[in-house]
């Protein structure tokens, strides 16, 4: 069931809900929008395996793949959700929460979101995800985007394949990248790399990691053509201004 009790828009066509965010250029490299003097911050925590915490300028927060076992107190405004495992989603979600999202496709129309909740917009896109038997779940998986503060943020929840033109013309412009970099149980550590050079971000997270190792290899492999920041604290601020000059993968701690 989806509760919002912000302004929420059912699209009928899910990949023009994403329009908002410029378009990203399919080949070569992306351009990215001006900063401002005194640009407004987004704040984003890693809670852990792939539940990130996203504060705007307005205070508007959201979680990512929210299952229940990662979040805050007070809980957040709204949560989006991904249907691949019960780590990714909850149908007992706390009800306190105003807005919950299902990224995975109930009834014959695939999911499609335009919400608005103070300075927060969220968009989605829908992918395909591979079930336990070997077959394949039709719009299982969501692509979330957040767009706060100039800033247009794409959570990939747990994609499983190469992102195709119509998608990356779908999706626009992207700041801020999070992805499942397990290798494993989503797509391989290549495959998630070539994701990240499809889309052009100027930040990547990861996310999924499940341990140390894991991280390290995807690190190493990244190492030739983007910068390296390995974090301490799993909060980061990040503003028009403040987005580094070189694509960098920030790696923030967080659980499995």
């Amino acid at each position: 069931m989806i509760r919002v009790l912000a302004t929420l828009l059912i699209l009928l066509a899910p990949r023009l809900a994403l329009a908002a965010c410029a378009p990203v250029a399919s080949v070569g490299p992306a351009i990215w929008h001006a900063a401002a003097a005194e640009d407004p911050t987004v704040r984003i925590t890693f809670l852990g395996h792939a539940s990130f915490l996203i504060e705007t300028p307005d205070h508007a927060r959201a979680i990512t793949d929210y299952s229940g076992v990662y979040t805050t107190e007070p809980p957040p405004d709204l949560v989006t959700m991904n249907h691949a495992h019960p780590t990714h989603y909850t149908l007992h979600p706390d009800p306190r929460i105003g807005t919950v999202l299902h990224g995975w496709q109930e009834g014959s129309k695939p999911p499609a979101y335009d919400v608005v909740l103070r300075d927060l917009r969220v968009t989605n896109l829908p992918t395909n995800i591979r079930e336990w038997g070997g077959g394949t779940e039709i719009n299982g998986n969501s692509i979330f985007v957040f767009e706060s503060a100039g800033l247009c943020i794409a959570h990939l929840g747990h994609l499983h394949h190469l992102l195709e033109l119509a998608d990356l013309d779908a999706l626009g412009h992207i700041d801020i990248v999070m992805i499942a970099v397990d290798g494993a149980f989503t797509i391989g550590q290549d495959d998630a790399r070539t994701v990240i050079e499809q889309m052009h971000p100027r930040i990547v997270l990861p996310m999924h990691y499940f341990g140390a190792a894991t991280l390290a290899r995807f690190l190493d492999m990244m190492r030739d053509t983007y910068a390296i920041d390995v974090r301490h604290d799993p909060t980061i601020e990040v503003s028009r201004m403040t987005l580094p000059d070189q694509p960098t993968v920030i790696a923030l701690p967080g659980g499995p």
